[in-house]
């Protein structure tokens, strides 16, 4: 029998397309070649402007976990105060980091599928003065978004603290504006809705961000320390530690097809089609994790209908045979359901071969909702676009 490729639709890396491959197996140049170099400038460049930044970018070798620790050693010291907004797994993620550096944390958790709303941050705000506040945009293990504009709002207006959004699997497909939203601090990394293989961590700090590392002087840490990497932000030709050549290509194909298609309809694509493929699982008797007011629309977490029972084991293996490569749940949703990512540059044509193959996979497993039921909802809504 063929075997069936799979499509990648894990929350992360995401499918990178053809035109982000081929920058990838270019012959590597040298770092301070002068083309390259043009080539970085304008990715930061890039960056700073689409994402309305009047402080600093900043594009690193690295994950996304690098970027959180990057932009905490950045703007705190020892002995500060730290508010963590979670909405799960990766939201949690903030709390060793910062208590590995000697911060006050005070966790402020949402039940799993719902978020932190600004009600709950003011009324937090209001009994302890904060240095930093941070909240996970998009919340992986969950599928919830937090609604970052409005706790920002409620951070200025409340406290005086720095605002550090968690963007890794929200930028470039959910809306993000540092200046306009008053974000401080965003961070995020180039294998989600960016599209690009895994490696680059990229942050955006405000300006009082850095007014804030200017106070802080000497750091402790050297990698993640801005002020090695802001004279290589501001002159590529600079040198401090090797940048990935092949990988700075990579994202700078991206952000060329993030402006050829307009980040408002970008945003717009991710909230219709995500909507859609939520609909069609529910069509087909999954249940959509997050609460409908923080769905978020790069990814879900769809658990299993109760009856019949599907097993989490064999129901993501089968799907893998059938085509797609999904994510186990995580916490208090493991063995329940699965998580499927619909972010980046995925198109109509690989929602509807993944929705086909869940269908699939639920008929071979025993369920049978039908075959049809899901896609007809999906297929219906791509066909109005």
């Amino acid at each position: 029998m063929l075997k069936t490729p799979k499509l990648v639709m894990i929350p992360g890396p995401t499918p990178v397309v053809r035109s982000i491959q081929d920058q990838m197996a270019r012959e590597t140049v040298a770092f301070g070649d002068p083309d390259f170099v043009a080539d970085f400038a304008q990715v930061v460049a890039d960056l700073k402007s689409l994402w309305k930044c009047g402080g600093e970018s900043f594009v690193v070798a690295g994950s996304g976990t690098l970027a959180m620790e990057m932009a905490i050693a950045n703007i705190t010291r020892k002995g500060e105060n730290v508010l963590v907004c979670s909405n799960g797994f990766f939201g949690d993620r903030f709390i060793d980091l910062c208590e590995r550096k000697g911060l006050n944390v005070d966790v402020l958790q949402a039940r799993w599928g719902d978020s932190v709303t600004p009600e709950m941050v003011e009324n937090r705000l209001a009994q302890k003065d904060y240095h930093v506040v941070t909240v996970t945009h998009v919340e992986t293990s969950t599928g919830v978004a937090a609604p970052v504009a409005d706790i920002a709002r409620t951070v200025r207006a409340r406290s005086g603290a720095l605002y550090v959004v968690d963007g890794v699997a929200a930028t470039g497909g959910v809306e993000e504006t540092m200046d306009p939203m008053g974000i401080d601090m965003l961070l995020t990394c180039s294998q989600k809705a960016f599209g690009v293989s895994p490696g680059l961590a990229m942050l955006w700090a405000g300006k009082r961000a850095m007014e804030k590392r200017a106070a802080l002087g000497r750091i402790p840490e050297s990698y993640v320390d801005f002020d090695k990497w802001l004279p290589i932000m501001h002159d590529p030709a600079k040198y401090w530690g090797t940048p990935p050549v092949n990988l700075i290509w990579a994202l700078k194909e991206s952000l060329r097809i993030m402006k050829e298609e307009g980040l408002e309809e970008r945003y717009a694509r991710h909230a219709r089609q995500g909507a859609l493929v939520d609909a069609a699982m529910e069509a087909l008797g999954f249940s959509v994790a997050a609460r409908k007011p923080f769905r978020a629309p790069t990814l879900s977490v769809y658990l299993y209908p109760e009856d019949p029972g599907l097993d989490d084991a064999s129901f993501r293996t089968t799907l893998a045979e059938e085509g797609v490569q999904s994510a186990g749940c995580l916490g208090e949703y493991q063995g329940k359901g699965f998580r499927l990512g619909h972010m980046g540059n995925i198109d109509k044509h690989t929602l509807v071969s993944a929705l086909a193959a869940v269908e699939r996979a639920c008929s071979k497993c025993g369920y049978q909702p039908g075959f049809g039921k899901g896609l007809a909802v999906l297929q219906e809504g791509l066909a109005a676009e």
